[in-house]
């Protein structure tokens, strides 16, 4: 392998918040119909890309748990090259700040960004709707970071509509367990007939997750979480979980409450985001 460039450093992966998640219906092929409002924050992976010349596309950093295989990332890269045959490989390096199985949706964004940042690099020209598409065969989540709109989101996640939200401060408490999604969807108990609600019965405060219940009957140290977050603020569950958040106006109130956290727990002070950081790296690079 000979490198032919330096690495193309501090490409930014969000994380996000589901602040609504209502499971309307199961179609025939098992997949659930959902409503839900996606938007980032300002915790990030970070991935940086180095270009070969011999084709190959190989993972740099290791990433305790997750075969290179299967590494989202790796797999986007092998997924955008075969729409761009002619692109040279890449070494793919990330900075791993998010938790893995939180509900934050890491491995998502880190395929959206290696999309985004691997179509500047290797000058494939796809436009937005075609990463998007792309995307979406890699995850439900993918197409809102490739996007990098805070959005209104239905259908199995890609029937997107971008949304102006307050933009608060955010505590998101992590617990020490990764929850599976699917199970999660597969569960029995989980309400699958939920009525869907309007943008206008959100922004007036209905803000429920229909997986709340199923993750804290089903993992304690969720229940827990919740149980002490709602003492003091509504304790809110993104996605399947395990992080649970409560909303604040302002990071001194976030701090406040970050520092009264039992001991061992981990808890991350965040603000809110309606634009990715993303986007603001490619503006960067194309200029």
């Amino acid at each position: 392998m000979t490198v032919t460039q330096r690495w193309s450093e501090g490409w930014p992966a969000p994380a996000k918040l589901n602040l609504m998640l209502r499971v309307t219906g199961r179609r025939a092929d098992g997949y659930h119909e959902l409503q839900t409002v996606f938007q980032f924050v300002d915790i990030v992976d970070t991935l940086s890309f180095r270009l070969r010349d011999d084709g190959g596309i190989q993972r740099a950093s290791a990433l305790s748990g997750v075969p290179e295989a299967e590494d989202l990332a790796v797999r986007a890269a092998t997924l955008l090259k075969r729409h761009c045959p002619d692109a040279p490989g890449v070494d793919i390096r990330i900075d791993k700040r998010l938790p893995m199985g939180g509900g934050l949706g890491g491995g998502s964004s880190d395929a959206a960004t290696t999309l985004v940042a691997l179509n500047h690099l290797w000058g494939c020209g796809l436009d937005q709707d075609a990463l998007a598409r792309l995307g979406l065969a890699l995850g439900a989540d993918v197409p809102i970071f490739v996007r990098g709109q805070a959005a209104w989101a239905e259908g199995v996640g890609a029937r997107l509509q971008p949304l102006a939200l307050d933009q608060p401060w955010y505590l998101v408490i992590v617990p020490p367990v990764h929850v599976s999604t699917a199970e999660i969807f597969r569960a029995p108990e989980l309400t699958r007939n939920s009525s869907a609600i309007t943008i206008r019965a959100f922004i007036a405060g209905d803000r429920r997750n229909d997986c709340l219940p199923v993750v804290r009957d089903r993992y304690p140290e969720v229940a827990q979480v919740v149980d002490w977050l709602g003492k003091y603020v509504e304790p809110q569950l993104t996605g399947t979980g395990a992080c649970v958040f409560g909303v604040f106006a302002s990071e001194q109130q976030a701090r406040a409450l970050q520092e009264k956290m039992p001991s061992g727990w981990k808890g991350l002070v965040t603000r809110g985001l309606n634009r990715s950081p993303l986007l603001d790296r490619l503006d960067e690079r194309s200029e």
